[in-house]
C-alpha cells in the first residue's frame, strides 16, 4: 500500500512540475519604435513579412539568437512600468528584425501598433512577460 501511495505522490508531483514548466514565461522590457520598418534583417524589403494587424517586433541579441528568431511568435503581456502604463490582456507579436541600436534599449522593440495595444503611454519603457 505504501508503494502505491509513494508512486501516486511521485506521479502527481511530476505532473505538477511539468504543468508549471509548460506555462513559464520570460520577463523583459519593451519599447516602441517608429517607421521606417524596412529593410529588416529577416526578409529585407519584403512587405509580406509583416503579420496582418501590424503586431511585430525587433529582438535584442538575447532573443535574436543569430537570426533564429526570424518569424517566431511570442505572446506578450505588459506587467508594469512607470505611471501604470499597462492595458489588460496580451497580444501575439512576430519577430521580423534585430534591434537597430547597440546596445539595445529593451528586450523587444515593438512596432507602434503592437506597443499601443498593450501600453497607454507611447514613449514608455515597460516590463513585459513573453513566451513563445
Amino acid at each position: 500500500m505504501r508503494i502505491i501511495l509513494a508512486v501516486a505522490v511521485a506521479v502527481a508531483a511530476g505532473v505538477l512540475c511539468f504543468g508549471i514548466a509548460s506555462v513559464s514565461a520570460d520577463i523583459g522590457t519593451a519599447i516602441a519604435y517608429d517607421p521606417p520598418y524596412l529593410p529588416t534583417r529577416c526578409r529585407g524589403y519584403d512587405q509580406d513579412q509583416f503579420p496582418e494587424g501590424g503586431l511585430f517586433a525587433a529582438a535584442s541579441d538575447g532573443v535574436w539568437d543569430n537570426g533564429a528568431a526570424c518569424g517566431r511568435r511570442y505572446r506578450l503581456k505588459c506587467i508594469s512600468g512607470r505611471r501604470r502604463p499597462c492595458k489588460g490582456g496580451s497580444i501575439v507579436i512576430q519577430v521580423v528584425d534585430v534591434c537597430r541600436t547597440n546596445p539595445c534599449p529593451a528586450t523587444l522593440t515593438l512596432s507602434n501598433k503592437a506597443f499601443d495595444a498593450i501600453s497607454r503611454t507611447p514613449k514608455a519603457k515597460i516590463n513585459v512577460e513573453y513566451s513563445q
